[in-house]
């Protein structure tokens, strides 16, 4: 599966591509198949999204799992202090090993 991350322009937060806008929350990130770059690139020139790139991930019970530990912290917030983990919609998410 592949998906796609960035930061939003405006405010500067982590966002993932849910096949109509970005989200806040990983979970909603959606499998964008062959069409990343094109994605991409309309997104980039819209100047809604910065430095966005596509990431291999899997989906499970859980949810979207990044297969990157860098992207995991990414989706989840820092590893050190849960108490300052991104809350995403799912209540469950905190609860994955990194």
């Amino acid at each position: 599966m592949k998906v796609l991350t960035g930061n939003d322009l405006k405010s500067g937060d982590v966002v993932w591509w849910d096949g109509a806008a970005w989200s806040r929350h990983v979970v909603d990130a959606v499998d964008v198949f062959d069409q990343a770059d094109t994605i991409l690139a309309r997104e980039q020139a819209a100047r809604r999204v910065n430095a966005a790139y596509a990431i291999e991930a899997t989906r499970d019970a859980q949810g979207v799992r990044p297969a990157h530990i860098k992207d995991r912290i990414r989706a989840l917030g820092p590893t050190v202090r849960p108490d300052l983990t991104l809350k995403p919609a799912d209540p469950d998410a905190g609860n994955w090993v990194i």
